[in-house]
């Protein structure tokens, strides 16, 4: 019972609860935008909520993988000055325990969604099976066991397909792919195999997460080294809640017995972000994290142990030769990847979740890729949150991916 409160506590402290942390960061800036927003609800969603209290039109979507999940999508087809009748498509994509107000929550010149609309690009958030607008499905519900039976294999097999094929269906034209954290793995799983890269025009990747084995964020160590499967489905735990007060009271304990500051959270977890308004954190913290599969974290975790990019590990040959037709898990081969396929990739030199040297060991996967269709930008000073909430990534990361997107 011991090990199964140390490795759910770790996990919870993986799950970006930033409640303290983020009212301790280093950016106290004007403010005054806030007030255009509200807290979140079921009923006005992301779009009513979000985006055209800033002005912007947006259209809420939806669209139902093959395995029956029902996701949504938000469109913001215009920005606030763009002219441009030729609007190429981008679909965005979050990371884990996000969802589409990953790319909303600064101010309009900061968010990379209002962004790329004033920029004159036709915008598509996307929103993973799980999260608060995608949480139902043809047949099963949320509360039903089997709905939490997925790891990242599903979001790369089902959701992303889904998603890229919805848009390309709906404007007619391939499409600029961005992901951060989990959304990069996503892509990066899917176009090994040879998905969706013909309805794409490029993709960049924001604090790439491939291989995992040399990660320095600490509390992810200990939690890849506790967090169990045996453990878990033990509890009986397929959906994990990071903002629930079990979750809460895990993560309490963990910091006292590690004698951990859990004021610094967010560092402790992925590296020293250097430009996140404490004001962001608030309007996230409003919206408050969706929860993930379980079975996802587990998947996540075995990645960290073993070093290895492959499909969910059973735990046993039995069972992985049901699903797979073999006693070990298929790996996903990186170098299957085009090497003509545009590809934009940027990490931060402090963040301990995509580190550095794990980052090198994907760009080495990628040596053979065509000099001309492949950018890396490394921002020495970046965390692993910087680059989707840092005040100033429109100039440091937006920019330079939307130079990227233009010559693609």
């Amino acid at each position: 019972m011991a090990s199964t409160v140390v490795s759910l506590s770790s996990i919870v402290l993986l799950c970006t609860i930033t409640a303290v942390q983020g009212r301790k960061t280093l950016h106290h800036l004007n403010n005054e935008w806030l007030t255009s927003y509200s807290v979140i609800n079921d009923i006005d969603g992301i779009c009513k909520t979000m985006v055209e209290t800033q002005g912007y039109t947006c259209e809420e979507h939806q669209v139902t993988t093959e395995d029956g999940y029902i996701l949504s999508l938000q469109r913001i087809p215009v920005g606030r000055s763009s002219n441009n009748t030729d609007k190429p498509p981008v679909l965005l994509q979050h990371g884990i325990f996000c969802d589409a107000l990953t790319w909303l929550v600064n101010s309009p010149d900061e968010s990379l969604g209002f962004i790329l609309a004033d920029n004159g690009y036709d915008v598509w958030l996307a929103n993973t099976r799980g999260t608060k607008y995608s949480n139902r499905h043809i047949s099963l519900d949320p509360d039903d066991m089997a709905y939490w039976d997925w790891s990242w294999d599903e979001l790369a097999s089902y959701d992303l397909p889904a998603f890229v094929q919805y848009v390309y269906n709906h404007t007619g034209q391939r499409i600029h792919y961005a992901g951060h954290s989990l959304g990069t793995l996503m892509a990066l799983a899917s176009f090994c195999q040879g998905q969706v890269v013909n309805m794409l025009r490029s993709a960049a990747l924001l604090s790439p997460i491939a291989h995992m084995n040399q990660i320095t964020s600490l509390l992810t160590k200990i939690a890849a080294d506790a967090f169990l499967a045996n453990d878990i489905y033990w509890l009986g735990l397929r959906e994990f809640v990071p903002n629930g007060d079990v979750a809460a009271k895990f993560a309490k304990d963990l910091c006292h017995i590690l004698n951990f500051d859990c004021s610094n959270l967010m560092s402790l977890f992925a590296g020293p972000n250097c430009c996140i308004n404490s004001s962001t954190i608030d309007v996230f913290l409003d919206h408050e994290p969706p929860p993930t599969a379980t079975k996802n974290l587990v998947h996540l975790s075995q990645m960290i142990r073993t070093g290895t990019i492959a499909q969910y590990d059973y735990g046993n040959q039995e069972q992985n030769m049901q699903h797979y037709g073999q006693p070990l898990p298929p790996l996903y081969d990186m170098t299957g990847i085009l090497n003509e396929f545009p590809l934009f990739i940027s990490y931060g030199g402090q963040d301990t979740l995509s580190d550095v040297k794990d980052v090198q060991v994907l760009l080495n996967d990628l040596k053979d890729h065509d000099w001309n269709k492949l950018v890396v930008l490394l921002n020495e000073d970046y965390a692993h949150v910087d680059f989707v909430m840092g005040v100033n990534a429109n100039q440091m990361i937006y920019d330079p991916m939307m130079d990227f997107f233009k010559v693609n």
